[in-house]
C-alpha cells in the first residue's frame, strides 16, 4: 500500500505541474459528480425528458452512495494532500479517500444513461465524462490514482447489477399494493442505515495519524471527519423518498413527460423551487451534528426531497395541467 501511496503522490504532483490553466476545467468536471449537480439533473430528466431514465439515475445514485460510504470506511484511505504537503489541495474533502465517490458515481450514473439510451455518440460522451471526472479528482489532489480506479471498478459492478436486476425488480414491485411498496422501500432504507452504521461503528475509534491531520489543516480550516455517519442518512432518506413518491404517484396513474417544450420547462422551474426549499431551506433550519435527532431529521429532509421529485412535484404539475398521468 505504501508503494501505491508514494507512487500516487509523485503522479499527482506531476499532474498539478501541468499548469494552473487546468484548475478551472478540472473543477468543472469534478462538479459533474457532486450532489448539487445531480439534484439539478435528476429532476430535469424525470419531470421533462425521460421519466424512466430519471428513475434509474436517482435510484442508482442513492444505491452507489451506500456502497461508497461503506467502502470508504472499510479501506480508510487518506487523501493525497493529507499525506504530502507538496500536493496542492485544490478540492477539499473531509471523508476518507478510497474509493473515489466521484469516479464511482460517474460510472454508475453516466453509465446507466449510456446503457439506457444505447446510442454510440451517447456512449462516447459518457465515457469521456467518466474519464475526465476521474482524472480531475487526481489533478485536484483529492484522490490517488488507485482511489479513482477502485471507484471505477465498484461503479461498474453497481452498474452491472443495476442493469441486470432493474426490470425484474420493477416487475415484481408492480404487483404489490401502494402500502406494500412503501413498507418494502422503508425496509430497504433501514437496511442501508444498518449497513452504514455498522461500518461507522467498525471505525468508531479511528484516529487519523497526526501527520495526516496536520497536512489537512495546512490546506484548509475544514477538519477531516471521515467517520461522520450523516452521509448514510442522506442516501437512505433519498432512496426511501424516491421510492415512496414513485409508489404514491403511480397509485394515482403515474407521471408522463409528454407535452410542449414550454410546459416541460415550466415544470422544471416550478419543481426546482420545491427542491431548493426542501433541500436548502430545511438544511438551514434543521440542526447539524451527531445525534439520533440530527440523523432522523436528515433522513426526513432527504426523504422529502426524494418524494417531491418523484411524487409531489408531478402531482402539482397535474393539478395545474402541466402534465398528464400515464393512464390518460
Amino acid at each position: 500500500m505504501q508503494t501505491l501511496i508514494d507512487g500516487g503522490i509523485t503522479f499527482v504532483i506531476a499532474l498539478q505541474g501541468m499548469g494552473d490553466w487546468l484548475i478551472a476545467p478540472m473543477r468543472f468536471f469534478s462538479q459533474l459528480g457532486t450532489e448539487e449537480f445531480f439534484f439539478l439533473v435528476l429532476p430535469l430528466l424525470y419531470w421533462s425528458i425521460d421519466a424512466g431514465l430519471g428513475l434509474r439515475v436517482g435510484f442508482i445514485l442513492a444505491t452507489s452512495n451506500i456502497f461508497n460510504f461503506a467502502a470508504k470506511l472499510l479501506f480508510a484511505g487518506p487523501r493525497p494532500y493529507w499525506v504530502s504537503s507538496h500536493v496542492r489541495a485544490l478540492w477539499i474533502e473531509t471523508s476518507f479517500g478510497a474509493p473515489s465517490g466521484h469516479a464511482q458515481h460517474a460510472v454508475a450514473v453516466w453509465g446507466v444513461i449510456a446503457a439506457s439510451l444505447r446510442k454510440a455518440w451517447v456512449w462516447a460522451v459518457c465515457v469521456a465524462v467518466i474519464f475526465l471526472i476521474g482524472f480531475s479528482r487526481a489533478f485536484l489532489g483529492a484522490h490517488f490514482p488507485h482511489d479513482v480506479i477502485a471507484g471505477w471498478l465498484i461503479g461498474a459492478a453497481v452498474l452491472w447489477a443495476f442493469m441486470r436486476f432493474w426490470d425484474s425488480a420493477a416487475a415484481w414491485l408492480s404487483g404489490k399494493t401502494f402500502k406494500q411498496q412503501t413498507v418494502i422501500a422503508f425496509i430497504a432504507s433501514m437496511i442501508f442505515v444498518a449497513v452504514g452504521m455498522t461500518m461507522a461503528a467498525f471505525r468508531g475509534n479511528y484516529q487519523l495519524p497526526d501527520s495526516w491531520m496536520q497536512n489537512a489543516l495546512l490546506a484548509s480550516t475544514e477538519t477531516p471527519d471521515p467517520v461522520d455517519p450523516n452521509g448514510i442518512f442522506t442516501s437512505a432518506g433519498s432512496f426511501f423518498g424516491l421510492a415512496f413518491g414513485l409508489a404514491w404517484i403511480n397509485s394515482m396513474g403515474g407521471h408522463q413527460v409528454s407535452g410542449p417544450v414550454w410546459k416541460r420547462a415550466l415544470r422544471y422551474v416550478i419543481g426546482l423551487i420545491g427542491v431548493l426549499v426542501l433541500w436548502m431551506g430545511l438544511g438551514e433550519i434543521f440542526p447539524r451534528g451527531d445525534s439520533v435527532l440530527v440523523y432522523t431529521l436528515r433522513f426526513v429532509r432527504y426523504a422529502l426531497v426524494g418524494w417531491w421529485v418523484t411524487g409531489g412535484a408531478p402531482r402539482l404539475f397535474r393539478h395545474f395541467n402541466l402534465t398528464t398521468s400515464a393512464s390518460d
